[in-house]
Parts: C-alpha cells; sequence; structure tokens
C-alpha cells in the first residue's frame, strides 16, 4: 500500500471528520495544486494544517500540491472498511510488538541471578563459593598459562558471546523504528511551531506522550542482552577477583608476575593506573574492547538500530 493512502486512511479513521476535508481539497486540487483561499470556507485552519503536517500537501509552485492525488483518491474509495482492517491491524501489531519485547521467564531468572550475583563482590563467602567453582574450569588454564595471557583468553570469550547475544536478543529493526518515529515527531513539532498551529502541536503532545511507550520497549530491548551477558560475565569476574585478592581480608589465590604496561612501566596486578581502576581491571577492558571490534568486524554483525 503506497505511504499516502495509509495516511489518509489513518487521517480519516482517527477522525471521520477528515473525509469529507480530503474530498473537499480533492474537489479543488487543479492538476494536484489547492490554495488555501480556495478552501478556508470549508474547512478550518487546523484541519488545514494537518493536511500540511501528515504529508498529504506538500509545497508546490503557486500553493500546495497534493503529495499523491491517485493514492488520496484510492483511499476514499476503499476508506472505511480497509480503514477498520488497518486500525485493527495496527492494534495487533502494537500488541505483538509489546509480546515481542517482554521479557520472557527465563530472562527475569537471569536477571535476579545477575542482582544476586552482584553481593560476590562485597560479601566474601559468596566470592570464595563463585571462585573455587569457577577455577574448577579456569585453574588449569591459568596454571599453564600466565596471567595477562588468560585475562586476554576470557575476554575474546566474553567478547564473542557478548556479541552473538546483541545481535540476536536485540531486535535493531524495531528499535530503528521508535527513534525514526521520535524524530519524526519532533520534525512535525518543529514545522507546527513554525505555523503557529496551537491545535497540530496540542496533537503532537499527545502522540508524544504516547510514544513514551515506545521508548520504554526500546529500553527493554537493550537492556534484556545486558541481563544475560552479566549473568555469564560476573562470575568469571569474581574469579579473577577472588584469585588476585580484592576485598577486605583477601588474600592473592594466584601467584601473579608484574604487568608491563605503555607508559605505566612494571605495576603489579593491584596497583591503581587510572584513579582507583586497578591494573587487572585496565587489561580486561583494554583486551575486550579491541577484540570485541575485531569480532564484530569479522562476524560482520552491526547491532546499532536500523530502520
Amino acid at each position: 500500500m503506497a505511504r499516502i493512502e495509509q495516511k489518509v486512511r489513518d487521517l480519516v479513521s482517527e477522525d471521520a471528520g477528515m473525509e469529507s476535508v480530503v474530498r473537499t481539497v480533492l474537489d479543488h486540487a487543479e492538476d494536484g495544486e489547492v490554495k488555501w483561499v480556495d478552501v478556508r470556507d470549508d474547512l478550518s485552519s487546523g484541519q488545514w494544517g494537518r493536511l500540511i503536517e501528515t504529508g498529504v500537501l506538500v509545497d508546490g509552485d503557486a500553493g500546495f500540491e497534493l503529495a499523491d492525488a491517485e493514492a488520496t483518491r484510492d483511499a476514499l474509495e476503499n476508506g472505511t472498511a480497509d480503514a477498520g482492517t488497518a486500525t485493527a491491524t495496527s492494534s495487533s501489531s502494537t500488541d505483538s510488538d509489546e509480546t515481542e519485547s517482554s521479557w520472557s521467564m527465563w530472562d527475569k531468572g537471569a536477571a535476579v541471578v545477575s542482582i544476586a550475583l552482584f553481593a560476590g563482590y562485597s560479601w566474601a563467602p559468596m566470592r570464595n563459593i563463585i571462585g573455587n567453582a569457577m577455577n574448577v574450569f579456569l585453574g588449569p588454564l591459568n596454571s599453564a598459562l600466565p596471567f595477562y595471557a588468560v585475562v586476554m583468553i576470557l575476554a575474546v570469550v566474553t567478547g564473542l558471546y557478548s556479541t552473538l547475544l546483541q545481535a540476536n536478543l536485540m531486535d535493531t529493526e524495531m528499535m530503528g523504528e521508535y527513534q525514526e518515529k521520535m524524530q519524526e515527531i519532533q520534525e512535525k513539532r518543529k514545522e507546527a511551531k513554525e505555523r503557529g498551529d496551537d491545535e497540530a502541536l496540542d496533537r503532537i503532545q499527545e502522540e508524544q506522550m504516547e510514544a513514551m511507550g515506545d521508548q520504554m520497549g526500546m529500553f527493554k530491548e537493550q537492556f534484556r542482552p545486558m541481563v544475560w551477558i552479566m549473568f555469564l560475565t560476573i562470575p568469571v569476574f569474581l574469579w579473577m577477583y577472588w584469585g588476585v585478592g580484592i576485598g577486605a581480608n583477601a588474600t592473592p589465590i594466584f601467584n601473579l608476575e608484574p604487568l608491563v604496561l605503555p607508559f605505566a612501566g612494571e605495576k603489579a596486578w593491584t596497583d591503581q593506573v587510572l584513579g582507583p581502576i586497578q591494573v587487572w581491571i585496565v587489561w580486561y577492558f583494554l583486551c575486550s574492547m579491541g577484540f570485541t571490534q575485531i569480532i564484530r568486524k569479522g562476524l560482520n554483525i552491526d547491532i546499532s538500530p536500523t530502520g
């Protein structure tokens, strides 16, 4: 269906009085063009502004012209029945989007466990349990390789599953639609302000308030993969935290050689290099950021919103 045809149908479905307004404009249009002076006795300035605001009317040579006269006429001829169908479809689509953006039981469970795991950073008994459990799998690797190499491998693994989780759990198309909708609202608001159309500004304000629900859906889409990333990554961090010997009354578990950092020289793993940030965290994030970019390029994965 043509975009203009859909816009006309939406106008009529939202306000039945707009059908006669569109018919009036069609009747007065000559070669697709129409002037305000030709129709001002038959419609209000707010209705005229709404046609411009929605893009049904666009700038012409001597006034305004219908963006697509044929599509506008088709929308009116097939109007009532199809408008009802479009409304139902739109409602179904909204319900579908809400369903798709809602979290599953597994997502909520992962969120609860991830929050609980944060206690391991301050509560030694939990940190010791998780550290010992993770050491069953990571201990042999740590015995075979220097610690800096182990951190590099962990950065590669966490970067890989983080990228795959974001690519598979985030609906970038839906997020792109959210952003496009908000941008359109901002553009319509700017145009209405320039025209001094208070009626249009009130409608746009209502539309903006309704769009707040879309923004919440977008936030949920962005945060959903983060829950699973934290669920998998926090135990890895707690293992390093436990092994390096961070926290009250903590002692190092690993036998660690100093690390030589660019511009900083030889540093112990618990030394502070960027304010209160310690060497082991800086080394992990440097490796993670670098390898994550390589993985995304190598797998051709783009997680930015797409319209």
